[in-house]
């Protein structure tokens, strides 16, 4: 290396510096470093991509915490390691990690793979971009705001608005904070103080991150009224009508009703167009989280779950979800044509947003958002819809419908396996009753041994990687399974080898 520097001793003899760079070679050994990522490709292609979705492979290769944590050596230190090391490590990553794109991971509202949109995200990843100015992506900007003009057209609207986001979570909560400016626009320079008591209504199985966002944005969960479901999970919206009532009798300020498309347990689609009635008698901003089941739009067949989204004020949607374009990909849609989004966010930034750029300065979208490093996510939807269309997107809702059908089906044929409900959506809602509980149910600690039925079953399919499914309680039902549909991976094989495995794993309990 080249020696550079020369320091002076206080006698005046030269010294050597503790560190010599030579600042005209680069850091950075491209042979090395792109040898390096073509082997880890190799890797990434066999464990996750081929291993990965292939049925005769684990979903999880479970280990223990501590033994996992010694496996991966995850100790940091000071030195580097070789080649042959990172690749193991690499190697390793994808072994221990649970495989989501495998047909038989059915634990969460996402999984499956596209491969169009999995090309999308590595294009995103090597690009290394943010979507804040057109100067640093002019590509992304107009991108984004045609895939946007898609799905608002979905809705129903031919005009507005809208910004990707990190999630549903974030979705609503933008919802919550441009229906409060909008109302109360004083509140961004002045500060809760100002404000009167606000009050959002939601159901009691919407997405707890409604809850989240009333606490993130200082309105305060107590302000959240829970408005009473249905058996199906849906809101009933003359209880609805009642609470906003009393709570304006109480002197306290309603602003907003956050309806839900595609319930995360249950799968239920709130009534959409007797809900939007009651925010235009009480002219609350309407929101509908349809993270989970706004999908359903693209299907001709379907969409009418959806009849009256067209009159909401905003929605949230995530199309990694039932369209599986990989994490993250959440729409935040908005009926607004009045730059309301750019009005509530908006901070004065002159060394990003100069007003006297040589093009067109409506195009530096960054002052819309609350982030400003926001990561790129319209790429990998808009390279799936490209290679598919509308049409192909549709057959893919519509086939989880039939798939759905055919499990139920096949439920209704086999002992010890009972529906919470006829599924509305792609949750298959159902408890596993064992042959030693079966025909028990007048038994005074019957509940409770069903309860833990699910928890046991849950523990043996993690540890032998055969499959994933959650369950949970609800209300005053104890532990249930909750399966989700949605992978285009999918086969009525998957079907029959995800009930024979319950079977199996939970026949001796």
């Amino acid at each position: 290396m080249t020696d550079m520097f020369h320091l002076s001793s206080a006698d005046g003899q030269a010294q050597e510096p503790a560190n010599c760079y030579d600042l005209n070679e680069s850091l950075v050994d491209h042979a090395e470093g792109q040898h390096f990522l073509n082997e880890a490709f190799k890797i990434i292609t066999e464990e996750v991509l081929c291993k990965g979705t292939d049925v005769k492979q684990k979903v999880c290769e479970w280990k223990e915490p501590d033994e996992l944590a010694l496996l991966l050596d995850l100790e940091l230190r000071a030195t580097g390691e070789p080649e042959h090391r990172l690749l193991q490590r690499v190697k390793d990553v994808a072994k221990y990690s649970v495989k989501t794109c495998h047909p038989h991971f059915f634990n969460q509202q996402f999984g499956g793979l596209d491969y169009h949109s999995l090309g999308g995200r590595f294009l995103t990843e090597a690009l290394n971009t943010a979507i804040h100015s057109y100067e640093l992506s002019p590509v992304f900007v107009l991108m984004e705001a045609e895939v946007l003009r898609g799905l608002r057209q979905l809705v129903g609207w031919t005009e507005g608005d809208g910004i990707f986001c990190p999630g549903g979570s974030v979705s609503n909560m933008y919802a919550i904070n441009l229906a409060r400016y909008q109302l109360f626009p004083e509140a961004k320079s002045k500060g809760l103080w100002s404000l009167p008591q606000l009050i959002l209504f939601t159901s009691q199985e919407s997405h707890f991150s409604v809850m989240k966002g009333a606490a993130f944005l200082g309105i305060g969960t107590d302000n959240v009224i829970s408005v009473k479901v249905d058996e199906g999970g849906h809101m009933i919206p003359e209880d609805l009508d009642e609470k906003i009532m009393l709570v304006k009798s109480q002197g306290a300020v309603p602003f907003l009703v956050s309806c839900t498309s595609g319930t995360t347990v249950q799968g239920a689609f709130d009534p959409l167009d007797l809900i939007a009635d009651v925010c235009e008698k009480h002219k609350l901003w309407m929101h509908v989280d349809a993270a989970w089941g706004g999908s359903v739009l693209f299907s001709k067949q379907h969409r009418h779950l959806m009849k009256g989204i067209d009159r909401a004020n905003s929605v949230a949607w995530n199309l990694h979800k039932m369209l599986v374009a990989g994490l993250q990909c959440s729409a935040f849609l908005l009926k607004d044509t009045t730059n309301l989004m750019k009005q509530c966010h908006s901070a004065t930034a002159t060394y990003l947003f100069q007003q006297d750029k040589f093009y067109d300065v409506n195009l530096d979208i960054g002052n819309k958002s609350v982030q400003c490093s926001r990561r790129v996510d319209c790429l990998k939807l808009w390279l799936m819809w490209k290679a598919v269309g509308s049409n192909g997107l549709a057959e893919r809702v519509d086939r989880v419908f039939i798939l759905v059908r055919y499990l139920v089906e096949q439920m209704k044929i086999r002992e010890g396996l009972l529906l919470l409900h006829e599924p509305e959506f792609a949750n298959v809602c159902f408890w596993y009753i064992p042959p030693s509980l079966r025909g028990k149910e007048g038994n005074a600690d019957y509940q409770d041994k069903l309860a833990k039925v699910a928890p046991v079953i849950k523990e043996r399919m993690m540890k032998q990687g055969t499959l994933m499914v959650s369950y949970q309680p609800l209300g005053n039902k104890v532990n249930f399974f909750r399966l989700t549909v949605l992978s285009p991976l999918l086969s009525q094989k998957d079907m029959d080898f995800f009930l024979n495995e319950i079977e199996r794993l939970g026949n001796d309990l």
